[in-house]
């Protein structure tokens, strides 16, 4: 029964794939038995997917979607039999890796490694769920199926180092060892003892042939039982009763042929001259997840109401941003960014039982401390060490796990390992704080190498993300707000030097992405910037009116909230000749801007006023440029 039960997802996912003419069928046939027995363990209810203490189960590998879609529409949730004949169709439920819109899938892979960090972020947010609602509240384990590429990303080193280190028991990885990549024998590239590599990190290594129903069994309940985060190394082949292309590499990522899907179906006791195979009692077998699933929730349930946790869960699940004591600020007297952002980051922590978050290792730069409040898993300051690519992959998965506010923090110029997972986080919408300090060429004495020139134009670039590059405490306080607000991911770009005062507002506002803080009648030159150069801008302005040249400045601390203005507030802002004035390539201001004045090469090592002054951003320079214009 339990090889009728593996060959049907096997088939499925098959037919999938060739209807789609589009896949990868070798991993989705090699896991199919290990997933078979997964399933009599796995603890969640299709028909709530959303329930709280379920298990997740994480496909790192997400090219195996056909695999994981046949098996959540057998269990019974929301994805029918005809969403699987539409898979890797225009708008359908089933798209080519996993997405979070399909009912039963977790958080959007992407990537190979960042899955492994996902799981491993669900398994620390399960550890802090537990530590604010007890253990008998959340208590459910972490799956998540990877295979080679995802081990050899170093992303996953990043955060199985993170998970042995906080002993999170709750997790269980599952290594499709199959020794194949897409180039052929996993030899040619890949040879380390995976094994030994896990154990020194400090997880609970187990090693069984993936096609043993009995020895997958038993791993599953040793590694359930174990007091470390586990892995079991499942001695798998791609492409499992697929005739002559098990074992090939060759099956990765094609179609495998009608021809052959009929062949093995034939061979395994399937109608070869039908498609999208479903025997009852398999059916049966499957389906079991829903009444299982519904007693599990109603237990659960049931302890929620005699635990006194009701009103806690509810105020995580449902944050009052209201309730904040945001800090006064003191807008005459010059101050760094990260500074202000600082208080306003301890003021929400403490107002949010759920707002947490931690730097790569940076935090006393950063200003990221919160200040009181513990470290991790008690306390609310989670210590990546210096793992931005797992750090931001950890924290997409606390802000999808439902209760949790994550802010994840690093230099600027390091926001290039976290990419991924902050593009992930945009696809998803996720409601993840990064912080970015050391924002320009002012970080000065470090050097190229860690001052940012193009970054924020990548930021800028990529779909549904809210970047604030802030110009005073002001205007941080209020992208804050916007952003707890907001559906989408937000950046908050900072500077490490203090920054002179500027004026208030005359028009508009921070939550129109751009205001007016200076304005004349019939004004030559509009200075728009953001961040550190505004004050640069509203000084050259007062030095062009003394020569008879009239200039309106405009503070656009959210290139993205302007760019959704409508055309009436855009022009009322843009007047005259438009430059744009940022210490980074700024490329992307030209939408707005007639000329921009930005920097045309990486930086220099020395004090951060020589190095502005170096590179042209002084009043002086600033006035030849626009009177040559």
């Amino acid at each position: 029964m339990l090889e009728k039960q593996a060959n049907t997802l096997r088939f499925l996912s098959a037919d999938m794939i060739q209807r789609a003419n589009s896949g990868h069928p070798g991993v989705a046939l090699g896991l199919a038995d290990v997933l078979t027995i997964l399933s009599k363990h796995l603890i969640h209810n299709p028909k709530n997917p959303k329930w709280l203490n379920r298990d997740r189960l994480v496909f790192s590998g997400g090219h195996a979607s056909a695999l994981l879609y046949s098996f959540l529409h057998l269990c019974g949730y929301d994805l029918s039999l005809e969403d699987l004949k539409n898979f890797r169709k225009l708008h359908s439920k089933t798209p080519g890796h996993p997405e979070i819109f399909t009912p039963g899938v977790e958080i959007a892979t992407g990537p190979l490694g960042q899955g492994v960090a996902n799981a491993v972020g669900f398994a620390m947010a399960a550890k802090k769920a537990a530590a604010l609602l007890s253990d008998e509240l959340i208590n459910h384990k972490v799956y998540c199926f990877c295979g080679d590429g995802d081990l050899e990303e170093g992303i996953s080193y990043e955060a199985c180092s993170l998970a042995a280190l906080h002993k999170l028991d709750n997790l269980i990885l599952i290594y499709d060892s199959n020794q194949i990549s897409i180039e052929g024998d996993v030899k040619i590239a890949f040879v380390e003892d995976v094994n030994l590599r896990f154990k020194a990190q400090g997880f609970e290594v187990f090693e069984i042939d993936g096609h043993d129903f009995k020895q997958i069994d038993e791993a599953l309940k040793n590694a359930k039982n174990s007091t470390k985060p586990s892995l079991i190394i499942a001695k798998t082949k791609i492409a499992k009763n697929a005739l002559e292309l098990e074992g090939s590499h060759e099956s990765h990522g094609a179609p495998l042929g009608e021809d052959l899907i009929k062949r093995a179906k034939k061979k395994h006791f399937f109608d070869e001259n039908s498609s999208f195979i479903i025997n009852e009692d398999v059916k049966l077998f499957f389906e079991s997840a829903i009444e299982l699933g519904d007693l599990e929730e109603a237990k659960w349930k049931d302890k929620l109401q005699k635990s006194g946790k009701t009103e806690l869960l509810n105020e995580l699940l449902n944050p009052n941003f209201d309730l904040i004591k945001y800090p006064d600020f003191d807008l005459t007297k010059e101050m760094a960014t990260r500074d202000s952002n600082s208080e306003i980051l301890n003021a929400i922590a403490k107002s949010l039982k759920g707002f947490l978050g931690g730097s790569a290792d940076l935090a006393p730069s950063n200003k990221t401390e919160l200040k009181g409040m513990g470290d991790f898993v008690e306390g609310k300051n989670i210590h990546f060490g210096v793992r931005e690519h797992a750090m931001a992959a950890i924290n997409n998965a606390f802000a999808r796990y439902g209760l949790f506010l994550p802010f994840s923090a690093t230099f600027f110029v390091f926001s290039e390992y976290l990419k991924p997972a902050a593009r992930l986080a945009a696809l998803m919408n996720l409601k993840h704080f990064f912080i970015f300090t050391h924002d320009s060429i002012g970080v000065g004495e470090d050097g190229p190498t860690h001052q940012p020139i193009e970054q924020l134009s990548t930021f800028r670039a990529m779909p549904n993300f809210l970047n604030f590059r802030v110009a005073n405490a002001y205007e941080n306080l209020k992208a804050w707000q916007i952003a707890l607000k907001s559906e989408y991911p937000s950046a908050f770009i900072l500077s490490r030097q203090k920054l002179k005062p500027i004026p208030k507002p005359i028009f508009g506002d921070v939550e129109n992405g751009a205001y007016l803080i200076k304005e004349e009648k019939e004004a030559k030159f509009t200075l728009l910037s953001s961040g550190s150069e505004l004050s640069l801008c509203f000084e050259t302005a007062q030095k062009l009116e003394e020569k008879g040249i009239k200039c309106n400045v405009v503070s656009m601390p959210c290139f993205e909230l302007f760019d959704k203005q409508d055309k009436n507030y855009k022009e009322r802002l843009l007047k005259g000749k438009v430059v744009g004035v940022e210490a980074l390539s700024s490329n992307e201001l030209y939408k707005f801007c007639d000329e921009v004045y930005s920097m045309q090469s990486f930086g220099e090592s020395g004090k951060d006023k020589e190095v502005f002054e170096y590179f042209g951003f002084s009043v002086d320079k600033l006035c030849e440029f626009l009177l040559r214009l």
